[in-house]
This record gives C-alpha cells, sequence and structure tokens, in this order.
C-alpha cells in the first residue's frame, strides 16, 4: 500500500487510542468487522471515502483530519488555490487533491482526482459508498463503470450517479484523465 494509505491507517490508530478504545470496540462502533478494522489500521488495506466519511461521522471528526491530517478552520467560506488543495495518493493508479478540505461542517467532499493510464487491459477496481456522486472530466478521456454498464467520458462531460452501485474507472488513450469528484 502506499504511503498515504499507512498515514491514515496511523490517523485512525491515533483517533482509537485518544478514545480509549480497543480496536475491536472501535471496529464495532463504525459497522466494520475487527479484521478489516485492523488492516486499515495498519495500512494494508485501502479505506473508500465512505468507510472514512462513516468513521468521522460516529467519532465527531472531520474527514479531512482522517485523510488528510489536516483541520478544518473556516465556517464561510474556504479557498483552494490552483494546484494547492491537500494531496493524497490513496491508490497507486489515483490521486486525490481536496478542494474543500479546510471548511467547517461540509455537506460534500469535494476533489480533484487524477487518474494515470495503466493499459487497456488493467482490470477496474470497483468501489461502492453511501450517497451520490458528481463526476466532471476536466482533462482527458475515461471509461467509467457503473454496475455494469461501460460509459466514456470526455472533457466536458459530467454524470451524476448513486454511488452505492459499483463503480470505477480507468484513463483511456493511455493519457492521464483530471476530473472534478463530488460526494454526497
Amino acid at each position: 500500500m502506499s504511503e498515504d494509505v499507512k498515514q491514515i491507517g496511523q490517523r485512525l490508530k491515533g483517533l482509537r487510542e485518544a478514545l480509549d478504545m480497543t480496536p475491536e470496540d472501535f471496529a464495532n462502533s463504525c459497522n466494520i468487522s475487527p479484521v478489516e478494522y485492523l488492516k486499515y489500521e495498519s495500512g494494508d488495506k485501502d479505506l473508500t471515502i465512505s468507510v472514512l466519511k462513516g468513521i468521522a461521522s460516529v467519532h465527531n471528526v472531520d474527514v479531512s483530519v482522517l485523510m488528510f491530517d489536516d483541520e478544518p478552520r473556516m465556517s464561510s467560506y474556504f479557498l483552494t488555490r490552483k494546484g494547492k488543495g491537500l494531496a493524497v495518493n490513496r491508490v497507486a493508479d489515483y490521486s486525490y487533491q481536496t478542494l474543500a478540505g479546510g471548511f467547517n461542517n461540509r455537506k460534500a467532499e469535494i476533489f480533484e482526482v487524477t487518474v494515470e493510464p495503466k493499459g487497456e487491459d488493467v482490470e477496474i477496481h470497483h468501489s461502492t459508498h453511501t450517497g451520490q456522486e458528481f463526476n466532471l472530466i476536466l482533462e482527458g478521456r475515461m471509461l467509467l463503470q457503473i454496475n455494469g454498464k461501460d460509459l466514456i467520458l470526455e472533457e466536458g462531460d459530467s454524470i451524476y450517479f448513486d454511488s452505492g452501485l459499483p463503480h470505477g474507472m480507468k484513463a483511456l488513450d493511455e493519457k492521464k484523465v483530471r476530473f472534478l469528484v463530488v460526494v454526497l
């Protein structure tokens, strides 16, 4: 796993220890199996945005604290300059940059995501999480699979979908793809 995933795991462990909870109690409080939770905490398994949001909600911390080790500070507005959002590479293929991480009590998680090309034969990793998701392609082309359906999105295209359906993507044309993601 990437160094960023290991750091998220360390922050989870720090939160759990600060709450003086055993791994089993912490996992159960978040409706996660203790075995799976320990994989997250050790950095051996990547967490979805949904899992992070669930943990953050249950324990009254901001997702940014877990994901980026950054405490939100603003309550009227939060400005992110081009290329200056906090970044994390959760998996080798995807890089996330938060665009609203410093705003308190956000209703949505907003990211700029970059997916590097890995070849046409690479299997797509699918995920599911509660809520809804909006994607807007900023650069490149990508294949988005939602619940078994293949969709090609090009620069300027957008899609809004139920993120509880299995979904995954990959860059096309051997070029990176950058897109805006809003998770509600």
